[in-house]
């Protein structure tokens, strides 16, 4: 007798534990859909479908004809009941992700766990779907998938035009993540509240994009001034995700700049934790409601007009790094720090790396990405969320960029 290798044990054990798990959900589902199907029939549909999956595809092919009609059947017999088709298409799913899971194991049992939770779910999603979203937010959520799941996809991943400096894929990129960052505000806002909302989804976005984090909560601020003190909280949080990025980033490249620069990077980052508490400490007592479901969740416009910003100063950085050489990487580095500071990190940390910048040099030059970074969020700040909302986000950023030149002087 020849031994069954561990794989076909694997395959197969995989495709009935995912099928247990499926009918599982479909039998406490109860009413018709038990009578569709339950736990013991999506069990041994997803482990013929793995058997008929080793024994080819032809055989596989038979075994889900078979599945579709014996569906089919069940739904022209219940239909008069109104019970949809749930049970139907999750028995096809069945079927064919015991069929998956000859190919991949791991693969087949995490889409199961996916189908099992959305089954689970079904109340809560009708709840949300009906009741808590509008159509604003659905329009808008709508245009949020559209712009990462349609456009992003089809648009060119590589450098073109002058110096190839733009990326248009990357420039989208930028676009998705202000839309995602404000609409992950808004959310947040609705379920956990003005105060602490904003400060989870600050601090979280900045890992994203500390940028498009603090237009986003600028125009949170603008549309709603009673939340202003918890906005600027929000936006100093992000901008303390961002700079704690910045220490991997350091340590893949140059492990021994990390340990040059922690004094500068643990003063910026201890004055923006404190300006964010101060601001979670002042917005307590905000007056505002959340948003409403007919709040907007993000402006399109804004996120166009950041990524066509970062593309002008992308392009002169690109420039000045052709026209004056070796010489210009540098500079191009700061300026390109006013769209985008981890690149920047990154050709610092490599030039010191390769022997190019001593140690002070280094040193010098970090402080001049985090102030150019800086000072340029504290102008988007100012022109996002309005006067009174710019001068905070600048204050508490310039703050920690004077604590850190402090450091340094002192040092």
């Amino acid at each position: 007798m020849i031994p069954t290798p561990p794989a076909v044990w694997l395959s197969l054990s995989s495709a009935l534990g995912l099928g247990l798990l499926i009918g599982l959900v479909r039998e406490r589902a109860g009413g018709e859909a038990r009578a569709i199907a339950g736990l013991r029939t999506h069990a041994l549909t997803a482990l013929g479908a793995a058997v008929a999956a080793h024994l080819g595809l032809p055989v596989l092919l038979v075994m889900l004809a078979g599945v579709v009609v014996l569906a089919a059947l069940a739904y022209l017999g219940t239909r008069d009941h109104d019970v949809g088709l749930t049970s139907e298409i999750a028995l096809l799913l069945t079927a064919l992700l015991g069929g998956l899971a000859v190919q991949s194991p791991p693969l087949a049992t995490g889409l199961a766990v996916v189908a099992a939770l959305l089954l689970y779910a079904k109340e809560p999603l009708h709840r949300l779907t009906r009741q808590v979203l509008s159509e604003r937010e659905v329009f808008d959520g709508l245009l949020l998938l559209a712009s990462a799941l349609v456009i992003l996809p089809i648009l060119p991943d590589a450098a073109i035009g002058p110096f190839q400096a733009i990326n248009p894929a990357t420039l989208w990129k930028l676009v998705v993540l202000v839309m995602a960052v404000s609409a992950l505000g808004h959310v947040a806002l609705r379920l956990i509240g003005n105060r602490w909302g904003l400060a989870v989804a600050g601090f979280f976005a900045g890992y994203v994009s500390s940028t498009a984090a603090v237009i986003g909560f600028g125009q949170r601020a603008r549309e709603t001034p009673a939340l202003r003190s918890s906005a600027v909280a929000a936006a100093l949080l992000s901008n303390l995700a961002s700079l704690s990025l910045c220490v991997p980033i350091l340590w893949a490249v140059s492990p021994p700049l990390v340990i040059d620069l922690w004094p500068e990077l643990a003063a910026i980052g201890a004055v923006l934790l404190v300006g964010g508490l101060l601001g979670l400490r002042a917005g307590r007592d905000d007056p505002a409601a959340p948003p409403t479901a007919e709040s907007r969740m993000f402006r399109f416009g804004q996120a166009l007009g950041f990524a066509l910003v970062v593309a002008v100063l992308t392009f002169v950085s690109a420039a000045l790094a052709a026209w004056i050489g070796p010489r210009g990487a540098m500079a191009a580095a700061v300026i390109s720090a006013t769209a985008e500071l981890h690149a920047a990190v990154a050709t610092l940390a490599n030039q010191f790396a390769r022997g190019g910048l001593s140690d002070d040099e280094a040193r010098w030059l970090m402080l001049a990405l985090l102030g150019a970074s800086l000072a340029t969020k504290s102008v988007i700040a100012w022109i996002s969320g309005g006067a009174a909302y710019g001068v905070r986000v600048a204050a508490g950023l310039l703050a920690a960029l004077a604590a850190g030149l402090a450091v340094l002087v002192l040092t």
